[in-house]
């Protein structure tokens, strides 16, 4: 069936975005140096935002309380308050950070406008996605937008019913295996896996090579062809 739909994931898809991460963190382990070793620190912050989904679910403010928690546990409840203000305040900057779009991106978006019903599915904070959203300048191209709370077959068979035909018309590009192929491919939708340079733990997961409708790119210049071929 010919596709009718494309949905698009947001950040490191996009846009950069789990690089700002990785600073932070370097900046939040030289924080914590006289309490725990980096590679520790990191795990243990891991585990706090894995731990923390369900209650936080995804974006900067919940990376923020999770690196909070992870500080009062590595110090065993005496974190000073000047390194909490210090993680508050990296967060804010992270807040700030001018959207900076991925080679390919743009042109990919634009050369699909036109034949496409283009839709952005992204999970993170509403607030901080609108904001990325806007300032991309790629708002106008999109005929939706959705931000989840996560990402689920569920999620991608309503957005695409929403905004198109119904998933088996639709094709689905990210970076995350695990939030934008897999539940997308269960959905009745094509996958495509598009690898971002830095990659969430949190977010890895099998590749379905063996599903008839999984396929991956090396970068979003390459789906035009892609799309074109199915």
């Amino acid at each position: 069936m010919t596709v009718t739909t494309i949905g698009f994931d947001a950040d490191d898809t996009l846009w950069q975005n789990e690089n700002f991460f990785r600073l932070t963190q370097e900046r939040f382990a030289a924080l914590l140096a006289d309490h725990a070793e980096s590679d520790h620190l990191m795990e243990r912050l891991l585990d706090a935002e894995r731990r923390n989904l369900g209650h936080y679910g995804y974006g900067i403010k919940a990376f923020m309380l999770s690196m909070i928690e992870t500080a009062i546990e590595v110090t065993d409840g005496r974190v000073p308050a000047s390194v909490i203000g210090e993680i508050l305040a990296e967060g804010r900057e992270m807040l700030r950070h001018p959207v900076h779009l991925l080679d390919g991106a743009e042109d990919a978006v634009r050369a699909l406008a036109g034949s496409h019903n283009l839709v952005l599915i992204t999970k993170g904070d509403l607030l901080d996605q609108e904001r990325k959203l806007a300032e991309s300048g790629l708002r106008d191209l999109f005929d939706g937008v959705e931000i989840v709370s996560d990402k689920t077959p569920a999620t991608y068979r309503r957005a695409f019913a929403r905004h198109g035909d119904g998933p088996d018309r639709a094709l689905m590009v990210g970076n995350s295996m695990k939030s934008d192929v897999i539940p997308a491919i269960e959905a009745g939708a094509w996958g495509v896996f598009c690898p971002s340079e830095i990659e969430w733990a949190l977010e890895r997961a099998e590749a379905p090579e063996d599903a008839p409708r999984f396929r991956r790119i090396v970068s979003l210049a390459d789906l035009p062809g892609l799309v074109a071929t199915i």
